[in-house]
């Protein structure tokens, strides 16, 4: 102890952590006490845990890691069994073939490091944490000495409470057959909130702290129901749990965190998006549902009518250009390009996506997951892809005008691009590219159409029933007597197939604005949006409430579903 303490001090004072005369006056006290110098001058804010860190790391020659900061892969937590991982406190960093590299917090114990390189059979290298930094990483990867995933006492406390309180959730989860990595019930409640989501098609799980109670509410078909909550008491045991799922750190509280959860529900793999938001009462999570082995939808199922499924089938089978959805967030932009490049995959075209993140796997199709940590964004993959010689490219979504530039050479060369941008109405695209910088002769010469949509609830099957609209609906539809004659108007009175809402699923309404080429010239002379508008409706375009409007009429939806997902839309 007293021949570590020396070298350790020593060290200090060479980095100017602290003087020699603090040293001098420190080491007496430090002997009476029976303590070592450095655990004194730490203890008395001398110098700080890092300092040390940063000394032992300076005398062996190695790297600092900060354990908190990163991800490390399964991949490499496997390559270090938990006996030995907590046996010799060390946390594996990175593997590549036979080289291993472990983060130590003494990097002087070379018995530790000689018994892993035979244990192993690995070229061990090091780096240098502090010891509470490996004890969290050790608790994070391996789980507590106990086998659970949190070593806080107040969430040990709360599963007990949990396990009396909460017995019939083991009969919830056997009976969905969701994969449960432990018996733990505080685990199985969580688990629970996925799979009824799962099962009530929620897109969204919101859990959120207020004053009283923690709520808890699922977005089924674009609307918040809220649901039973679990006793406040068990927030913060649900919320470091959901964060430990999710690879977020749990000592973090005060700046949001993102991750994603990959669980296994009734036999299918679903992927949760998980988003961390601190707020006045605790940290608000909301899990994204994504569903990668269910989309399979066609165009019709989107909700196109024949002549427009028609224009659009035209549109996506054309050679090259771009072609752009548009719309705010949640109105199925995403689930519409993936349709597309469905419909066209074929053995002879070769189709990349360039997306953050990936929500949903495509067989025969090369998806490009962005990482901007690493310098891999649209534009730098955008660059990459075009050395491959794809057919078709899809973009999650033109950001800026670096992106927007690369995806117009690529369309202007040969290919066919899909991409998204959020703007309100179609013709806005146009003002929106722009407005981020392409020249307008670029977007007139390489966009082929721009198609804005909206998702609205489709009405349950099962309880469906004829009404008649309201004076006011008809008039905020611009629909005349006449419609009532010839429609087929119909709402869900409310069963146990739609949980009494009366709908049952979603699709979208349309607005396609086709270019040509006297739009091309009101394009490349930089007309407003509404003159641009005002040409397409010259043309034959229906606007999303026209759209709506006629959906309306099949009795595939209500009044009130066309008029909340089109206010502002102008006639």
């Amino acid at each position: 102890m007293s021949e570590k303490d020396d070298y350790l001090v020593d060290i200090l004072v060479d980095l100017g952590f602290v003087t020699p005369e603090k040293v001098a006056e420190l080491r007496a006290e430090a002997q009476s006490a029976g303590v070592g110098v450095v655990d004194l001058m730490v203890a008395n804010g001398v110098v700080r845990q890092a300092d040390v860190t940063q000394a032992k790391a300076a005398h062996f020659g190695a790297e600092v890691v900060d354990l908190s900061q990163i991800k490390i892969p399964d991949e490499v937590i496997a390559a270090v069994p938990r006996h030995i991982a907590r046996k010799y406190r060390v946390v594996p960093v990175f593997k590549h073939d036979n080289s291993l590299t472990v983060a130590i917090a003494d990097p002087s114990d070379l018995d530790t490091i000689d018994s892993l390189t035979h244990l192993l059979h690995a070229d061990i290298s090091l780096q240098v944490a502090s010891d509470a930094d490996i004890e969290a990483a050790l608790s994070k990867y391996y789980g507590d000495r106990g086998g659970g995933m949190v070593a806080d006492p107040r969430i040990s406390q709360a599963i007990k409470e949990l396990t009396e309180e909460h017995v019939q959730v083991e009969e919830v989860m056997a009976e969905d057959g969701a994969t449960v990595a432990a018996d733990a019930p505080l685990i199985k409640l969580v688990n629970s909130l996925i799979v009824d989501a799962f099962k009530l098609r929620a897109s969204d799980i919101h859990l959120e702290p207020l004053a009283k109670k923690f709520r808890v509410r699922y977005r089924i078909d674009g609307v918040l129901h809220e649901m039973k909550p679990p006793p406040k008491r068990l927030q913060a045991a649900i919320i470091s749990r959901l964060k430990i799922q999710s690879n977020m750190s749990i000592s973090e509280h005060r700046i949001p965190q993102d991750g994603r959860i990959q669980t296994s529900v009734g036999g299918k793999l679903i992927d949760l998006r998980v988003s961390c938001l601190p707020t006045n009462h605790g940290e608000s999570i909301v899990m994204r549902i994504l569903d990668k082995e269910g989309l399979r939808l066609g165009l019709p199922e989107l909700g196109f009518f024949t002549d427009d499924q028609q224009t659009f089938e035209r549109l996506i089978g054309l050679p090259d250009g771009i072609l752009l959805v548009t719309g705010p967030t949640g109105s199925g932009k995403t689930t519409t390009l993936y349709s597309c490049l469905h419909f066209i995959n074929r053995p002879d075209r070769k189709i990349i996506t360039v997306e953050d993140p990936v929500e949903y796997l495509l067989a025969g199709i090369n998806q490009v997951q962005v990482n901007e940590a690493v310098g891999l964004t649209f534009a730098a993959a955008l660059r990459s892809i075009l050395r491959q010689a794809p057919n078709v490219i899809m973009i999650g979504e033109i950001r800026d005008l670096e992106t927007a530039s690369i995806a117009i050479n690529a369309s202007l060369t040969g290919h066919l691009v899909f991409s998204t941008l959020h703007t309100n109405d179609a013709p806005s695209a146009v003002t929106r590219l722009i407005d981020i910088g392409v020249k307008p002769f670029l977007v007139a010469s390489s966009t082929r159409a721009l198609m804005a949509q909206r998702l609205v609830r489709k009405v349950c099957k099962q309880c469906a029933a004829p009404y008649v609209p309201t004076e006011a609906e008809m008039k905020q539809l611009n629909m005349d007597p006449a419609s009532i004659q010839s429609g087929t108007f119909l709402r869900g009175k409310g069963c146990g197939n739609c949980a009494n809402t009366g709908y049952r699923g979603r699709f979208g309404i349309f607005e396609i604005f086709v270019i040509d080429d006297d739009s091309r010239k009101l394009i490349y002379e930089k007309v407003p949006a509404s003159v641009l508008r005002a040409r397409a409706r010259e043309m034959g375009m229906r606007t999303l409430r026209e759209d709506g409007v006629r959906k309306v009429l099949a009795g595939l939806t209500t009044p009130d579903e066309v008029i909340r997902a089109t206010v502002g839309d102008e006639d």
